[in-house]
């Protein structure tokens, strides 16, 4: 099943950090662009896809860094200690700039004194999907079938704080206080991977946006 996350949950904002110090023929050198999350999430698809447009546009090569861990902040960090000369620049994430400072007590890095946003890479939904082998057909019943098995069904986040696990918090209090194992990872690719392979139950995770006339997924 999928379907749209509402009430604040609903879109996560990309944007393009780094301040770009002038240069009458920037760029000189191939651009770092810093992904602060696993290969084969939505974010990484997202830089993979600007990089070539980019490179295409700047006439140099535009390389794709992934740097997973700490809900985006060890990545973000990298990039908030590079030359800010506009070699280096970050595709973020809400996690790393909204969230995480109110999660963590230190952070290694001023979300606001440390960057400077040149451009929104776009806007992303997210979809609340469980595995094939789960006999649900909608959220109520996946509502009814966790609360007659509290503690037996698992969902997997990008990392602990990142939007999806949030969501998904909000999700099981308003159901009523649903017991649903959290298993973190260090990304979305990773975290698909075991739901595809059923080593998890369910997720929730961004997709890009679909046109009206598709149909929605029943399952991972």
């Amino acid at each position: 099943m999928s379907m749209r996350m509402v009430a604040g949950c609903l879109i996560a904002t990309l944007a393009l950090c780094k301040p770009l110090h002038a240069q009458d023929n920037y760029p000189t050198k191939p651009i770092r662009m810093i992904v602060a999350f696993a290969v084969g999430g939505t974010t990484d698809i997202v830089a993979r896809l600007l990089s070539i447009k980019m490179t295409e546009s700047l006439g140099q090569q535009v390389i794709v860094d992934n740097r997973p861990g700490a809900g985006g902040n060890i990545g973000t960090d990298l990039a908030a200690k590079a030359p800010p000369d506009g070699h280096t620049i970050l595709l973020g994430s809400i996690s790393a700039f909204s969230i995480n400072p109110g999660l963590y007590k230190t952070m290694p890095y001023d979300p606001i004194k440390d960057f400077a946003p040149i451009g929104q890479a776009g806007n992303t939904n997210y979809a609340f999907v469980v595995h094939k082998s789960v006999p649900t057909t909608d959220i109520k019943s996946l509502i009814a079938m966790v609360k007659a098995s509290p503690g037996k069904y698992t969902y997997g986040t990008p990392g602990i704080g990142a939007m999806p696990h949030l969501c998904t918090e909000e999700f099981k209090a308003k159901a009523g206080g649903l017991d649903i194992v959290h298993v973190p990872y260090r990304g979305a690719g990773p975290m698909m991977i075991d739901l595809v392979a059923g080593q998890i139950t369910m997720a929730i995770d961004a997709c890009p946006p679909r046109s009206h006339k598709s149909r929605p997924a029943r399952s991972a």
